[in-house]
């Protein structure tokens, strides 16, 4: 039988273990803030009593500690929620204490034999002295409000001094399986194992382990200061978005919304790597970062048409920050010229517009895109162009859709946007009402009651357009209310907005004038806010194989998620991804058997040249078979990946069934 070499686990009791530990327990400079609830506190409280009052030969088990033996004592890779409340819980059991036997017994657990000036537990150092102030009762400025002193003083206000000697007694009845990891040892595997129940950690915090854990103490140091703290001070909250566009722009692929998936994804684009590969790549995340903090607060541009540019694009939400990052990127190395970027930013922002104004789906565009980023600005702009709804569509659209973002569009369109900014206070008002009242008149001489059914449904069906809209300061608008035109035109021509004091000239109101100025609108929608002149065909709702959805198991509707594929120019009449799997490697094992063989080799099949166990098979030739037995999810990241190794997938693509994307 082997035995272990890497791993030593012991079962032991806690607070032995804490007070035997030889020198310092390090917190890593990669571990996590410290989180725990007052409402965790009072549960382990309430453990540790009943431990106090139970049989002696009963202990209350912690769970596992996982850690590694340094210079100076021991480094505790996993654990260190459990062990500072601990520490805490010791330091207001010590401020109770009544004897000094008993007080010297605590310090044992609490101060470092090295030094007993301080704790023996050495948080992140980030943090170091809040804890410290609060355990050993010194002055900081910082400490009021932190989880340390909350979780302390609970733990004061729960222990009376006559209480101190029972907690004691159910302290010492508390143990752990202490895992030790010698230097062979995978601690980042053994580290995720322990965490994949409970309350999972983030994906950037398995990140933050991950890089750095591999690591020596100084190194980790090292690493924490010149490229993760910049890189939290730029991102700040928005730290798990930072690298899930990390993921993005780097891989070419859309993480799905799942627990790890950034973290999974992060791990195949960049294994494990040695210190001076990671400085490199850690360099180019710290600088994305900056990117990031930029396209955050565009007013830090030095380019007034960039800010402006980024300014108007954060209209849209942060879809395409992926792309808007390697732009701006590219821009800040003196790679593109200003001009070229807001070129750039100007086709992101018609591309995501012009979709909300035809209503066609958003999502899942941006990998695609960035994929198409180091093919060079002409690719960029085909692929774009390729997804990017057509000049007639959006004449016809604002003609007879809702007008989305209507105050920032009209901003736009009716010369809004260059007025001073006292002036920007402004509304959008339905020129003809959302609810007009029986009198209500577009030319003065017929009231509401007196029209058709035929003239109200045909100006209900265009209160939501481009041409019925109108931007106006907040008091004329509210003046204007529920007034027949007529009446409201007094109020439209005072207004500073240039279009707005233009419908103050028509006589009347109606389906015609609005009609005209739908017309007039888009055509200056479609110059604002253009389509790249690549010729590209107009977006037919299509979906680039590498950009499916990757949905987990046998999920509902699955047998018919595809309206048709699209492979190589050919239309295929394919509706679900077993299906779409067994015509493609059909088609690859007719064109390219040899590359098809090498794949599957390299990737441990599906291809194999038997039927070696109880499966779905289906023939290839005569010589060799394909395993088709595994759920969706499996096949598609199969197909994904056969496609992309032949050089394939972005010539295959699939068109979702309504709903289903």
């Amino acid at each position: 039988m082997g035995s272990s070499t890497n791993v030593e686990a012991t079962a032991v009791g806690t607070l032995s273990w804490l007070a035997s530990s030889a020198g310092r327990i390090a917190v890593p400079v990669y571990q996590r803030q410290y989180r725990w609830e007052t409402s965790a506190c009072a549960q382990l409280l309430a453990d540790v009593r009943a431990a106090a009052d139970g049989d002696e030969r009963r202990r209350h088990f912690l769970g596992s500690i996982l850690s590694a033996a340094s210079d100076d004592g021991l480094i505790l890779i996993d654990g260190q929620q459990r062990v500072t409340t601990l520490m805490l819980l010791v330091a207001a059991l010590r401020h109770s204490a009544g004897t000094t036997a008993f007080r010297a017994e605590l310090d044992r657990v609490l101060l470092d034999p090295a030094d007993p000036g301080r704790t023996r537990l050495h948080p992140h150092r980030a943090w170091a002295g809040l804890y410290e102030a609060v355990v050993l009762g010194r002055e900081h400025a910082a400490v009021a409000g932190t989880r340390f002193e909350e979780n302390y003083t609970y733990f004061r206000s729960q222990i009376a001094s006559d209480d101190a000697a029972r907690i004691w007694r159910g302290l010492s009845r508390l143990e752990h399986v202490a895992i030790t990891l010698r230097p062979e040892a995978n601690a980042q595997q053994i580290f995720e194992s322990l965490n994949s129940t409970g309350a999972p950690l983030r994906d950037h915090e398995l990140i933050h382990n991950y890089v750095l854990m591999g690591l020596a103490h100084d190194e980790q140091t090292a690493i924490e200061d010149e490229y993760w703290a910049p890189i939290e001070r730029a991102t700040g909250e928005l730290i798990g978005d930072f690298f899930r566009d990390l993921v993005v722009l780097t891989a070419g692929v859309e993480p799905p919304a799942q627990e790890r998936a950034v973290y999974d994804a992060f791990r195949r684009e960049f294994p494990r790597l040695g210190l001076a590969a990671l400085r490199e790549h850690a360099a180019s995340w710290r600088e994305l970062a900056e990117v990031t903090a930029l396209i955050l607060d565009p007013a830090k541009a030095d380019d007034p048409s960039v800010a402006r540019a980024l300014h108007q694009l954060a209209t849209f939400g942060a879809s395409m920050r992926p792309l808007t990052m390697l732009a701006v990127r590219a821009w800040r190395r003196g790679e593109l010229a200003a001009p070229a970027l807001v070129e750039t930013l100007t086709l992101v922002e018609s591309l995501l517009l012009r979709r909300m104004v035809v209503g066609t789906n958003r999502e899942r565009l941006v990998a695609r895109l960035c994929r198409k980023w180091a093919a060079g600005p002409d690719e960029l702009a085909r692929a774009m162009a390729r997804i990017t709804p057509s000049d007639e569509r959006i004449r016809l659209a604002l003609r007879y859709r809702a007008l989305p973002v209507g105050g920032y569009v009209l901003g736009r369109l009716d010369g809004a946007a260059d007025l001073p900014v006292e002036t920007a206070d402004l509304v959008v008002d339905h020129v003809f009402p959302i609810a007009p009242g029986e009198g209500w008149s577009g030319d003065g001489v017929r009231a509401w009651r007196d029209l058709s059914e035929d003239e109200q449904n045909s100006l209900r069906a265009l209160q939501q357009t481009a041409g019925n809209l109108a931007l106006i300061e907040e008091p004329l608008a509210d003046a204007a209310v529920g007034r027949s035109f007529a009446d409201k035109t007094a109020f439209y021509s005072r207004s500073a907005v240039p279009g707005t004091r233009a419908l103050a000239e028509l006589s009347a109101w109606g389906s015609g004038p609005i009609g005209d100025r739908s017309g007039r609108l888009a055509a200056e929608f479609v110059r604002i806010w253009p389509r790249a002149a690549t010729g590209a065909i107009d977006d037919d709702g299509l979906t680039p194989i590498l950009d499916a959805v990757r949905r987990p198991g046998w999920y509902p509707g699955w047998q018919q998620e595809f309206d048709y594929v699209e492979y190589r120019g050919e239309h295929w009449e394919v509706h679900d991804l077993p299906a779409l799997f067994t015509r493609v490697y059909r088609r690859l094992w007719a064109d390219r058997a040899d590359e098809v063989l090498a794949f599957s080799a390299a990737n441990g099949g599906p291809v194999y040249d038997s039927q070696a166990w109880a499966s779905t098979w289906v023939p290839l030739g005569e010589t060799h078979w394909l395993t088709t037995a595994a759920a969706p999810q499996y096949l598609l990241h199969d197909l994904q990946g056969v496609l992309g190794a032949l050089g394939l997938a972005d010539e295959v693509f699939v068109r979702y069934e309504w709903g289903m994307a």
